[in-house]
């Protein structure tokens, strides 16, 4: 009987019916007796009370000028989910499943995974935890909240398990789960769980080869507690605007490198301001670190050299030069 539900689960999670090469009277052979309206009732209410049970601890969350996109309730004052989620907005909103809104704040963003923390007062929203890993081939769902703030699942299965996965030039997630469950933007940062409720990882609206990707719970967790136990992960701040650009040939050898970022902005009064760095330098490197995109110089401005004064290395004029900045805090 165990057995057969899995099977029937499995048909009914794809969205198909039992092969068309078995004829009914074979599946009723192997079903036995069984009431087939009533199993799939039951496995349909299992998956509905799931949907229910974690549906409280979900939230909505608008940051930014994005469309809203979902959070789960980490603690008492806190829901953790994606940093797509908060759209660089430090004080974004949270709306819980009865609808009230809340001012959040951003306690950090994890480089490596892209989980955020927000602290939210008077959240009021039971936390979830994470349950046994998922294994490929489960049954799961992933509950997030619609624009309207209504309850929005869908169901699939495990598909892959595997990583490490770059999400930047020097930062990578051990590990990640593919589901083929779809999912659109707003599951990012919602609840994807096993047919028994226990929460498996922290959804993204990411996707590889059609298959979506999700946060294990375990992985995602670390990250936030992480964050939490910082109170967040220190942002630098140089004060300039900058782009990716190929170094001229001939310029190659002594700047050391082939691509680097142009400082198109240098804003007044700034730590780059005050270093001397100028509209048109080249930016090669930081604290002896190679920088070719936005991405790298974000990596190397958070965490311990926030305060610190470190060497930087410029082409300029078709000549390399060597300041020091004072890397200021956001």
């Amino acid at each position: 009987m165990r057995r057969d539900f899995a099977a029937l689960s499995i048909f009914a999670a794809s969205g198909g019916s039992p092969p068309s090469a078995l004829p009914v009277r074979v599946m009723r052979a192997r079903l036995g007796t069984c009431d087939h309206g009533t199993m799939l009732t039951d496995f349909s209410n299992q998956i509905a009370d799931v949907v229910d049970a974690v549906a409280p601890s979900v939230v909505q969350v608008q940051g930014g000028h994005r469309r809203p996109v979902s959070g789960l309730a980490y603690a008492a004052d806190a829901v953790i989910t994606t940093a797509r989620a908060v759209g660089g907005d430090d004080h974004p909103r949270v709306r819980r499943a009865d609808g009230a809104v809340l001012e959040a704040e951003l306690v950090g963003i994890d480089p490596a995974t892209q989980v955020a923390l927000l602290k939210v007062p008077g959240l009021e929203a039971p936390p979830l935890t994470p349950g046994t890993p998922a294994r490929v081939g489960h049954l799961a769902v992933a509950v997030a909240r619609s624009w309207s703030n209504g309850v929005t699942a869908t169901a699939g299965l495990v598909s892959i398990i595997g990583g490490p996965l770059a999400t930047g030039r020097r930062r990578a997630i051990e590990q990640v789960i593919r589901t083929s469950a779809p999912m659109h933007e707003g599951f990012a940062g919602g609840a994807f769980v096993g047919a028994s409720g226990e929460l498996l990882g922290l959804a993204t609206a990411a996707s590889i080869r059609g298959l979506g990707v999700v946060i294990p719970a375990s992985i995602a967790w670390r990250a936030a507690g992480e964050l939490q136990r910082r109170g967040g992960t220190k942002r630098g701040y140089l004060g300039i605007g900058a782009q990716t650009v190929a170094i001229p040939q001939k310029q190659r050898e002594v700047a050391g490198a082939a691509e680097a970022l142009l400082i198109v902005d240098v804003k007044e009064g700034s730590p780059a301001a005050e270093a001397g760095l100028l509209v048109g330098d080249l930016l090669l490197s930081l604290d002896g670190q190679a920088v070719a995109s936005p991405e790298d110089l974000l990596d190397l401005l958070s965490g311990e050299r926030v305060g610190r004064v470190l060497p930087l290395r410029l082409l300029r004029g078709g000549a390399a030069a060597d300041v020091s900045v004072t890397v200021g805090e956001r």
